[in-house]
């Protein structure tokens, strides 16, 4: 992961989800973060056609999907605690 990717998230915040999510979900909600940011559109398939990942387009759409309601994402555990801080 590039030095980039990380500076893009305060601090707490890294500190805070990598300690709630798995090192593959952290690894893609930074990818996610930055696809994000350079789309102007904002559709799950424009959104899995653009994610580097070397895998087919609909797995990809699939990830993409089962990442967004991982039970994880929820904001009394993620957000709230941010937030809190």
């Amino acid at each position: 992961m590039s030095a980039y990717r990380i500076k893009m998230l305060p601090q707490f915040y890294q500190a805070h989800l990598k300690s709630q999510l798995s090192k593959n979900q952290y690894i893609f909600l930074n990818l996610l973060i930055e696809l994000l940011q350079s789309q102007k559109q904002v559709r799950l398939e424009r959104l899995a056609a653009n994610l580097p990942i070397p895998i087919q387009f609909e797995s990809r759409r699939r990830q993409l999907q089962r990442f967004l309601i991982c039970p994880k994402l929820t904001i009394p555990i993620i957000w709230f605690a941010i937030i809190k801080q």
